[in-house]
């Protein structure tokens, strides 16, 4: 699987191959998650070899929350991801082995390179050290800042553990890596909140633009205070010359499997991941351009059913094998939360002074 490459097969290549992995992965929970075959016997499903993609039962993200439902000895988990939530929340708490960890880094890796390129670049992670250092107990963002530090030859935080921007140890590495690229990462609230706020307050701005910015999460925060992902990229560009930035889209529940945007602003499905936007009458998929509840469909997760979610997101597909980029697959655009779902993403685990 890892040989392929990540956007290069169009639907009429991809869909059999993914109804195919997802048979095997949907026989491998079943017989290994007494939970998730109750699941199943109570919905009636029969695996059919005729199954498209689309036909997978699957399970409310939510379900993590609730229950543990792993599909590996409890003695085979040697990470357990936690899923973001504000204070008082549950979390998801998701078990991994090792061969689904591994899985979920080779996945990330040939996604994020064919934006980046193959070569690792000098790293500002856009938050501060001290989330990472539980390594039994990841949070989102710390398993997020950990898989993105495999692309970063230097890696420097940007902020201290009180969150403050330490300008002056930026400045100090920029000039290490005058007249190269620079991979900036952080959590798109987390941006906003500590980096560019503190940015436009500078008298002499710092030059970032051969900087890459990539970021996800917490978009929800960034609404309430009327900032568009236009305008997102355009205060940055105006405060330190940032000129390449790419959201994504993903969560800890499918960790490796996420949705990178491309160069036109369209988020897109690789040959490890499908998302298939659903009716709320009848979680019937939706046309083309039609706003519906998003499900992500990843083949990564293997020690737990997590292989086909039903998210808490609206959006809708733009199309598929045709975008301006060249990439081949589903891309599409998320909308926002639906009305009344818990607030969560991955920026919202850090809570805002008031």
């Amino acid at each position: 699987m890892f040989e392929l490459a990540p956007f290069a097969w169009d639907r009429a290549a991809k869909e059999p191959w993914l109804a195919a992995q997802l048979a095997e992965l949907t026989r491998h929970h079943r017989d290994r998650c007494p939970a998730y075959r109750r699941m199943l016997d109570g919905l009636g499903f029969e695996l059919r070899p005729d199954a498209r993609v689309a036909d997978f039962p699957f399970l409310p993200v939510r379900l993590f929350k609730e229950m543990e439902l792993r599909s590996v000895p409890a003695d085979a988990v040697f990470k357990t991801m936690t899923s973001s939530g504000t204070t008082g929340q549950t979390p998801s708490l998701i078990a991994l082995d090792r061969e689904t960890a591994g899985s979920q880094q080779k996945a990330l890796v040939k996604i994020v390179a064919d934006f980046l390129g193959p070569r690792r670049l000098p790293m500002l992670i856009l938050d501060c050290p001290s989330v990472v250092k539980d390594r039994a107990l990841f949070s989102a963002r710390g398993a997020g800042i950990l898989g993105f530090s495999i692309f970063g030859t230097e890696r420097f935080y940007a902020l201290d553990d009180d969150m403050r921007l330490d300008v002056a140890g930026i400045r100090e590495f920029l000039a290490r890596h005058a007249g190269q690229p620079v991979l900036l990462f952080g959590f798109t609230f987390m941006v906003w909140q500590h980096f560019y706020r503190e940015l436009a307050r500078l008298e002499t701005p710092l030059d970032l633009s051969r900087g890459i910015l990539v970021h996800g999460g917490g978009w929800k925060k960034l609404a309430g205070e009327a900032v568009t992902t236009r305008e997102f990229k355009a205060r940055l560009a105006e405060a330190c010359g940032l000129a390449r930035v790419h959201d994504y889209y993903g969560m800890v529940e499918q960790t490796g499997s996420i949705f990178m945007e491309c160069e036109r602003g369209h988020l897109h499905a690789s040959v490890f991941s499908d998302v298939i936007p659903r009716r709320a009458l009848d979680f019937a998929p939706c046309a083309v351009g039609e706003p519906g509840i998003l499900e992500v469909v990843s083949l990564l997760p293997r020690s737990y059913p997590g292989h086909c979610l039903l998210t808490e997101d609206e959006g809708r597909l733009l199309g598929e094998d045709d975008c301006p980029c060249g990439r081949k697959g589903k891309y599409f655009e998320v909308l926002g939360r639906l009305a009344n779902a818990e607030i969560r993403g991955c920026s919202d685990t850090y809570a805002v002074p008031t």
